[in-house]
């Protein structure tokens, strides 16, 4: 497949002056239903994989390999531009250039490489550490290397408002910009000011990982630089809560036929892509 019109599409929304809150996915199916909605985004979270693809918390113990091919599976079910969080790249500055060849290989339109020292080192459970800046500007240059598309939109993303304070957060994305990255995406941003502050140091487009209530108005976060706005990945908790349900109600006795809360015959025909296939059986198979 040819996946530069899509990273096209998403940059020229990072040109744009709106805020876009991408739908959250994590398989062909919520991908097809995000698009059909109209979302202009879909964003694959290292968390929605790790419970997609192995059953897991988000422990860093899904790997890259499972999250390319599970990224690929949600591209090639539609045309939606995909933004993935693709943790720390998976190890140290090499593993950081294998992950950006995978992910765009993998069809992705955006990536995210951060600055969290992950996994988890022995004997800092509780905590959140950073690796030093010096190594985040070395990953950024990596993801860039390693990049065949220049279409391919590379994000650095940091937590140091949460961990180190404003400041720090600051010097972290003046030199992720000064390394060449396309955006910036922050995770811990709780008051305008914070937000203020850093529109004030970088040019790049920015992103935030959750947006608290008091951030949520969408012309003032686009007046701030903020081209995509994190809500959560409340599909996934849904469709779990929904397959327990269901599958418990079956165990204990339900009438299968009388079950609330399932998909309509319409609807699955629709993210299913039915009347296609249906052609294409009249087409190739009549005889």
């Amino acid at each position: 497949m040819h996946w530069s019109p899509r990273r096209e599409r998403f940059r020229a929304l990072l040109s744009s002056d709106r805020c876009y809150h991408p739908g959250s996915v994590y398989d062909a199916i919520s991908a097809r239903i995000a698009e059909d909605l109209g979302f202009e985004i879909g964003m694959f979270a290292g968390s929605t994989g790790s419970l997609s693809v192995i059953g897991s918390p988000d422990l860093i113990t899904l790997t890259l390999t499972e999250f390319a091919q599970q990224a690929y599976r949600i591209n090639r079910a539609g045309g939606l531009p995909l933004m993935v969080d693709a943790d720390h790249g998976y190890g140290n500055a090499l593993n950081v250039k294998r992950t950006v060849e995978e992910l765009e290989s993998a069809g992705v339109a955006a990536l995210t490489i951060e600055d969290t020292a992950l996994p988890q080192p022995f004997g800092t459970l509780g905590t959140t550490r950073l690796i030093p800046v010096a190594e985040g500007v070395g990953k950024m240059k990596a993801a860039l290397a390693g990049r065949q598309d220049p279409a391919l939109v590379v994000i650095g993303r940091t937590s140091a408002v949460q961990v180190n304070g404003v400041e720090d957060a600051i010097a972290r994305a003046r030199a992720y910009e000064a390394a060449g990255v396309d955006a910036l995406f922050f995770v811990g941003i709780k008051a305008r000011a914070e937000l203020e502050a850093i529109r004030a140091a970088v040019r790049l487009p920015l992103m935030l990982g959750g947006t608290p209530a008091a951030l949520r108005d969408p012309a003032w976060l686009a007046g701030n630089g903020v081209r995509v706005a994190l809500l959560g990945h409340q599909p996934i908790s849904a469709a779990i809560q929904a397959t327990y349900a269901t599958l418990k109600a079956i165990r204990e006795g339900a009438d299968p036929d009388s079950l609330p809360g399932l998909a309509p015959p319409d609807l699955m025909r629709r993210v299913t892509r039915e009347a296609e296939h249906r052609r294409w059986q009249e087409d190739w198979l009549a005889g």
